[in-house]
């Protein structure tokens, strides 16, 4: 990226400047532009820039040091994304102003200054190391370039860093921009060895250099964007208003064809559904299946929602007539039901095979369906023995046969959440309490998603995690190793009205556009929500970009140099791919966990990223539970031919993998063309950069 330098602005050119939207990033001297306490908060509290706080006198008398001390830890605890604090410092003052920035997120720039020679190389790499062991995450060298044996030696010294396992990332100061002697611009090419970021000494200097670097090509600036309802709360939301006694309203409803799916199925169990703009009114079956009711099912669909089918399955050996055949279609019939008959079986389920249903009957109560059977669930040793389809790859068409005993049982979590959720909305439904030991649990937030939407309907359940020192330490979902549920029964869901969230996985899409190719705001995202997928956010800040959000609501995100990440996505599997092109631009080996989650989605998930990011031309690996990715800028890309290769490509039929695609095609060569557009309208019909 392009930094500007700003000195001797007053506060009002300041505000102006920043304001003027022309500014992506830029480094505030705070002493020469005589800036207040009140005005250095403002700064860098109000602007979603990455804004780099720095002084230029530093020889001075013990007085002045203490201002300018004062004055950066302003500076830092507003925001500032960045603080410079040159090598030479007093000691002290270095580390106080360390320890403040770390507490405080903020980026610390080491800094050496020589206005009269370049230091050979040798020396300089020591300066560099000084800088490394002093706290720097950046250095800053700016030494005055006297002819082409200096210009190696600085250039020697960021070649060799960026190139380095664990790299502090060198930048180049204006003084080196000025005085060397390259047939090339000195930024151009210290951007294409790697650096993150170079100084321009004015606005107009930085609008040369941008076109140096961008040519034409214009940001990806996009504001007051909505995105879909989560698809995660509407078809739990659908399903429990299904079953509740009365007339439930949700609002802030999209259609795409999963929540279709859920809206089919809750017509046919006979629901009273009505779909007006924006909005749900579904009269359940409550009254219906209290009690000993009972519906015959003879089949159902689930579309191709994995999501719907894994809730049906426990759902309709407590609702229905003990032999029910589920559907579904398209991509839904490839997926297999990993570790669904191993679950179901302690609570007295069979599953096996079936041949598709010719016809999807709707359901209908059954007069002569026994109540819900009183034989609670056996413990693991003395479980009922039923036959287990564990050792085939189970999927629909399957046939569930049985009806859902209450009781306890342990069970495993490692194929995922969603049936969990499943026999989580249905054992309220049963004559007597349960408690399931999950060992193992992934995708835990979408539980405590089921949970939430319970709730809302009037049906509780009590949960308790579990997990080691580390885990009770610091309450990290990833290092969860088991929950109990207890839940209470028999329990009813209650007709509720309440709005549906903005979903954080299709917002993933635009908010990596936002942080690789310019800025984005969304409206309407909850950022206290239990959407796994709002994890995007934290990833987005550890990998560097700008990321805020105002007194509005409003989720802002925007360009900032970036560094590679290590982040454990197992309960993020559906922004996997996305977190993919974005470590494709984190300069440096950026390593993504969860690889295992991603085999029984709508594709092969881990192949189709692997194959994707290596016909794109970026150097990926799967080792173990990770993919590994190595990274590049997008200015190093762009100066040095190497941006993602366009073409022709496969979505895999997968709506996440041709998401994705659209955000690379921003950073390829050539557009990005795809064989199959239609399937983003599993979850987002009508999706658009």
């Amino acid at each position: 990226m392009i930094c500007v330098s700003l000195h001797n602005k007053s506060f009002d050119e300041l505000v102006s400047l920043l304001d003027g939207g022309e500014i992506r990033m830029a480094e505030i001297c705070l002493d020469d532009c005589e800036l207040d306490d009140e005005q250095v908060g403002y700064l860098f509290s109000t602007y979603d820039l990455p804004l780099i706080a720095s002084v230029s006198g530093w020889t001075c008398s013990m007085d002045q040091l203490a201002q300018i001390e004062h004055l950066l830890e302003v500076a830092i605890e507003a925001g500032a994304a960045y603080v410079d604090i040159p090598v030479n410092v007093p000691p002290q003052l270095g580390k106080r102003l360390c320890r403040k920035a770390r507490e405080e997120g903020t980026t610390v720039i080491r800094s050496f200054t020589d206005e009269t020679k370049t230091p050979p190389l040798e020396q300089l790499q020591g300066i560099y190391d000084k800088c490394r062991r002093f706290g720097a995450e950046v250095v800053r060298l700016g030494t005055r370039v006297r002819n082409a044996e200096d210009w190696l030696a600085l250039t020697g010294v960021i070649d060799n860093n960026t190139a380095s396992a664990q790299p502090v990332l060198t930048v180049l100061d204006p003084i080196a921009r000025e005085s060397a002697p390259a047939a090339n611009d000195p930024a151009l090419e210290a951007l294409s060895l790697g650096v993150p970021f170079v100084y321009a000494r004015s606005l107009e200097d930085a609008t040369a250099l941008a076109k140096a670097v961008y040519g034409d090509r214009k940001p990806y600036d996009r504001e007051g964007l909505r995105m879909p309802s989560s698809k995660s709360f509407a078809q739990r939301a659908i399903i429990a208003a299904a079953l509740a006694e009365g007339t439930s309203r949700l609002e802030g409803y999209t259609p795409c064809l999963d929540n279709e799916a859920a809206l089919r199925v809750a017509r046919e169990l006979g629901a009273n559904v009505v779909e007006e703009r924006g909005s749900l009114t579904i009269t359940g079956l409550g009254q219906l299946i209290s009690g000993s009711g009972r519906l015959d099912i003879g089949s159902i669909s689930a579309g191709e929602s994995g999501l719907m089918a894994r809730l049906l399955i426990p759902l309709l050996s407590v609702i229905g007539n003990g032999n029910t055949t589920l559907t579904g279609e398209r991509t839904l019939l490839k997926r297999p039901l990993k570790g669904a008959a191993d679950i179901m079986a302690p609570f007295g389920v069979l599953l096996k095979p079936a041949q598709p249903a010719s016809v999807t009957q709707s359901a209908q109560p059954s007069s002569d369906r026994p109540g819900a059977s009183s034989q609670p669930a056996q413990p693991s040793s003395d479980r009922p023995s039923v036959p287990s389809h564990a050792g085939r790859e189970l999927r629909v068409p399957l046939t569930i046969s049985g009806e859902l005993i209450p009781g306890r049982a342990e069970i495993s979590g490692a194929d995922g959440s969603q049936l969990i959720s499943g026999l989580l909305m249905a054992l309220p439904l049963t004559g007597k309490s349960s408690t399931i030991y999950v060992q193992d649990p992934k995708s835990i937030p979408y539980m405590f998603i089921t949970l939430d939407v319970m709730r809302k309907f009037g049906v509780t359940v009590t949960n308790e995690m579990e997990g080691d020192s580390e885990f009770v330490e610091t309450g990290d979902w990833a290092l969860c190793t088991q929950i109990d549920f207890k839940v209470k029964a028999p329990q009813k869901y209650k007709a509720a009205q309440f709005t549906i969230e903005g979903d954080w996985s299709a917002a993933a899409n635009f908010l990596v556009a936002g942080a690789l190719f310019g800025s984005v705001s969304i409206d309407g995202l909850a950022s206290d929500s239990l959407q796994a997928d709002l994890a995007i956010m934290d990833i987005l800040v550890e990998a560097g970009a700008v990321a805020s959000q105002d007194e509005d609501g409003r989720i802002n995100v925007g360009r900032a140099p970036l560094r590679p990440i290590t982040v454990d996505m197992s309960n993020s599997p559906d922004i996997f791919p996305i977190v993919s092109i974005l470590a494709c631009f984190c300069p440096g080996e950026s390593r993504l966990k969860g690889v295992g989650r991603l085999a029984t989605k709508e594709s092969d998930r881990a192949k189709a990223i692997l194959d994707t990011l290596t016909q794109m031309g970026v150097q990926v690996s799967i080792e173990g539970d990770e993919l590994v990715i190595e990274g590049h800028s997008l200015e190093q890309r762009l100066l040095t031919g190497t941006l993602l290769k366009g073409g022709n490509y496969t979505t895999y039929h997968d709506h996440r993998m041709l998401m994705a695609l659209r955000v690379a095609e921003l950073g390829a060569d050539s557009p990005i063309e795809v064989d199959d557009e239609e399937c983003v309208a599993k979850s987002f019909p009508g999706f658009q950069l």
